[in-house]
């Protein structure tokens, strides 16, 4: 990839409403990044957006390399394996750091920000001792359970996914510890550089956090923790989902009890973790660069040149499709069936109305209302 490309990938990935599933689908479609820049004005007539210039995303690679970063773009040959599995897989991956720990074999450890202190303890403990064992710890930077598992592997490498841009340290009591990483570990995010974090950006973070390992360990979360949304993607993306059980008292640890009544693997110590992951602990490798949506296992077929039909106009498509949705999502496919359309005049309709902000495309080609 050179440059120019690198720029105009950048561009279309930091354009507002293309989100990662939009980005390969664009690509897939328009095979080049340049391509589908140029046809964005005309698919969002009706809604223009705002599309990324390419001052910016110049500036952004520059201020990235000046401050000892890189930018990893999906399909390089340095791109993380583990994340190729996902449907909605970072198109573009800012780095500080040792970019080489990002294919690595990794567990993520993460769990509540005002944990116990034993629960700090014990998250320490197995990060240590899993990272003597050769496994590198991912974990999401917050205050708690993340703050203990990075300073427990620091001396064997630690990846600390972020929700803001790389460079932006949250919460500010990390800053120390946010320093050493970048020194003896890597921190990554998705995000542009600056970016503060938002609402919205810790539960994407988290599918990063997931998708980077083989297995995923809560250890002490509430009801209402984040890491129980980091628990269940790891599931849909079939990863191991381990807990810690606590006491049943503890509010702390409702959480990680309920996950281990609903079927997830208990562990103790980095032993337990090392005995349920052994077998997936196989070496990967890659001879060459893919594309994007070879990634993502997206066929160049699946949508059509024309967005109407012979017997629909865009105008009638997005009335007959538009009354299926809701803000629950449901499956492109029903929405075939219900509509008696054609795959692709679906598909594109509904690039339409992702570009125009109506829509969001979810994992598992599931669509829903944006409120």
């Amino acid at each position: 990839m050179n440059e120019q490309e690198k720029i105009d990938w950048l561009r279309l990935s930091r354009t507002e409403t293309v989100g990662p599933i939009t980005f390969h689908r664009l690509l897939a479609k328009y095979k080049t990044p340049a391509a589908a820049l140029d046809i964005l004005p005309v698919l969002t007539k009706n809604k223009p957006i705002k599309i990324c210039d390419a001052a910016t995303a110049e500036r952004e690679l520059e201020t990235l390399t000046k401050h000892r970063g890189q930018m990893i773009f999906a399909g390089d040959e340095n791109y993380p394996l583990a994340l190729t599995s996902l449907e909605d897989a970072p198109p573009v991956l800012s780095v500080l750091g040792n970019i080489d720990l990002l294919n690595q074999q990794s567990v993520a450890l993460v769990g509540s920000r005002n944990a116990s202190l034993n629960a700090r303890k014990l998250a320490h403990k197995m990060a240590f001792d899993l990272g003597k064992a050769g496994v590198t710890v991912v974990s999401g930077l917050a205050r708690g359970i993340d703050t203990s598992a990075h300073e427990g592997s620091l001396s064997t490498g630690t990846i600390a996914v972020v929700a803001g841009g790389v460079n932006v340290i949250y919460p500010k009591e990390n800053t120390d510890l946010f320093h050493k990483i970048c020194e003896n570990g890597a921190v990554v995010s998705e995000c542009a550089w600056g970016m503060q974090p938002m609402a919205q950006h810790f539960p994407k973070r988290n599918r990063i956090v997931s998708g980077l390992s083989v297995g995923t360990v809560i250890i002490e979360a509430s009801l209402r923790s984040g890491s129980l949304i980091t628990a269940r993607m790891a599931a849909e993306q079939g990863r191991d989902v381990m807990a810690v059980p606590g006491f049943p008292l503890d509010p702390r640890s409702e959480g990680t009890n309920a996950l281990l009544r609903d079927g997830v693997v208990l562990v103790r110590d980095a032993a337990d973790v090392l005995e349920q992951i052994n077998s997936f602990l196989k070496p990967k490798h890659r001879n060459e660069q893919i594309s994007f949506s070879e990634i993502v296992g997206l066929a160049n077929t699946e949508l059509s040149e024309s967005v109407a039909n012979d017997c629909y106009s865009s105008e009638n498509l997005y009335t007959l499709i538009f009354p299926e949705l809701s803000s629950t999502p449901v499956e492109v496919d029903e929405i075939v069936r219900v509509c008696k359309l054609r795959s692709a005049d679906v598909q594109g309709t509904l690039l339409e109305m992702e570009l125009e902000g109506v829509v969001q495309r979810l994992p598992g080609n599931r669509v829903c209302l944006i409120s």
